[in-house]
């Protein structure tokens, strides 16, 4: 069993707030961590058709069957419910008492906001993260982890990516994508995705990707939304520090796992991964959700942001810490190049003037070490995730 870095915020606040929500992405693994943690609760899957019946029908007494709470099981299904627990959560005013689990979190995150201000803790359980695979489950090769990615099936049953992921997208665009727009044309919106696959790690520009996929610019943007909404992809802002330079002010797009964008790009093999065009925006789509997940398992917000001016210095990532600004470059050659510390150290430069607190920059590359070179703490991207 695959401990998940997760379990110990579960925990907490479960010390501190009434309702504890865990949402995520579908089979990244959310109810087996909540019957995991909360073991002597009683499990109630709302896509089972009578109980949600049951709730939509009869709140009160739906919620009257958990005298010492439950965890609940894709509650976005019946958003009535969370009003109802608010005022028994109110009455009993014990903490930990309902666990609440969901996969859109659009839905589910407006009716807390309505409905359960101050009362919900609230966890995001992405697929597995390079730590808590650890050696014993992380494949031997990078090109092996990328072509594979982290959704915790993969790990725990005999099952090829290509078979898995083909399931899960049709399964996704048949059930979640019916549910949050009317789509006409799935074929198209599975066009979509695949579109916003090959862009992973690029400036968003809804503009052309609508005119690529043969929809407009709006229509772009509620697509997309859906997307994030699902979890399968995310944002990257620009800092929002100017540093005296003029800003690229587009936001970046990034897969939320490696295997399912490498899978809707029409990999199929490692072989063919190590000479793909892709293989450096996969990789460093790995890095960026290798990042945001160890974030979400601490319950804390992503605050990732990356930077860019207008003569094309770059840095891929930049997030603050107490100690200051700390910066991370990504490459996935297997062998450090010298001028792969350009861009953190002309970032530096430039961020020095400002008087900003900075932490040493990060350079993730696809071979292996942990050392300092040219300024920079240079990682392996097994050091990096924390595998070995």
């Amino acid at each position: 069993m695959i401990v998940r870095s997760a379990r110990p915020t579960l925990e907490r606040l479960s010390q501190g707030f009434p309702i504890v929500a865990l949402t995520g992405p579908r089979q990244s693994g959310k109810t087996t961590l909540a019957r995991q943690v909360y073991v002597h609760k009683p499990y109630v899957s709302l896509e089972n058709p009578e109980e949600r019946e049951f709730a939509d029908a009869d709140p009160r007494r739906f919620l009257a069957r958990f005298p010492d709470g439950a965890v609940l099981d894709e509650v976005q299904r019946c958003p009535t419910l969370l009003s109802w627990l608010q005022g028994l959560v109110d009455e009993r005013r014990r903490m930990g008492d309902f666990v609440l689990t969901g996969s859109a979190q659009f839905d589910l995150m407006a009716g807390m906001a309505q409905s359960l201000a101050g009362r919900v803790g609230r966890v995001e359980l992405l697929p597995l993260s390079g730590a808590e695979m650890g050696a014993a489950h992380t494949p031997q090769r990078l090109d092996e982890l990328l072509l594979k990615g982290s959704y915790p099936a993969l790990y725990d049953r005999a099952l090829a990516p290509e078979d898995w992921f083909s399931n899960y997208v049709a399964t996704y665009v048949e059930r979640d994508v019916r549910q949050l727009i009317a789509v006409r044309d799935l074929g198209q919106f599975q066009r979509f995705i695949r579109m916003c696959a090959a862009r992973s790690g690029q400036l968003l520009n809804l503009a052309a990707l609508g005119a690529d996929c043969g929809i407009s610019a709006p229509t772009a943007r509620e697509w997309l939304s859906v997307l994030e909404t699902s979890y399968l992809v995310t944002r990257l802002l620009p800092y929002h520090r100017n540093f005296g330079k003029r800003l690229v002010k587009s936001p970046k797009l990034y897969f939320l796992d490696v295997g399912l964008m490498a899978w809707l790009l029409g990999i199929r093999d490692a072989r063919s991964l190590e000479t793909h065009a892709a293989r450096g925006a996969l990789f460093e789509t790995w890095v960026v959700t290798e990042l945001i997940k160890q974030r979400f398992n601490a319950g804390q917000s992503a605050d990732l942001f990356f930077w860019r001016d207008s003569q094309g210095h770059e840095v891929d990532v930049l997030f603050e810490t107490p100690e200051g600004l700390q910066a991370i470059e990504i490459k996935s050659g297997s062998t450090l190049a010298s001028d792969w510390t350009t861009g953190p150290r002309q970032w530096q430069t430039f961020a020095e003037r400002e008087n900003t607190p900075l932490r040493t920059p990060g350079l993730v590359f696809g071979g292996s070490g942990r050392y300092e070179r040219q300024g920079c703490e240079v990682l392996g991207w097994r050091e990096f995730a924390g595998i070995t």
